[in-house]
């Protein structure tokens, strides 16, 4: 069982706090399949009362929080994604934009597209 990160907090972690840096969106989602170097397991506690940085959005997760399933994580990921969409600038209007033709993806890498990867199925 994961345990809430704030200090001195013992309750059992039921949500996950990850920042969209590129986006300057704070999302609390429900909890982590696994826990990640970039992302903070909250309790019910805390992840009610938190709040983003000043100038940031905050994307909570409705309802209450349990173990994620795979819907769960699409949801919140095409959420965090349509977001940063509304947001953005067209291509051709962006900080450093160079036309070029994208490459295609080497067969047995991961994708990364944004902020989010793909990752291969682990091995069996």
């Amino acid at each position: 069982m994961r345990r809430c990160v704030r200090p001195g907090c013992k309750n059992p972690a039921v949500a996950t706090l990850t920042f969209v840096y590129s986006d300057s969106t704070a999302v609390v989602g429900p909890l982590a399949v696994v826990a990640e170097p970039h992302s903070w397991d909250l309790c019910e506690t805390h992840a009610s009362r938190i709040t983003a940085p000043k100038g940031w959005d905050m994307v909570r997760h409705e309802g209450g929080f349990s173990t994620p399933d795979d819907d769960d994580l699409t949801a919140l990921a095409e959420a965090v994604r349509e977001a940063g969409l509304r947001r953005r600038p067209p291509e051709h209007e962006q900080r450093g934009y160079r036309e070029h033709t994208p490459q295609p993806p080497r067969p047995g890498r991961t994708g990364r597209r944004g902020h989010l990867r793909v990752l291969p199925d682990p091995p069996n």
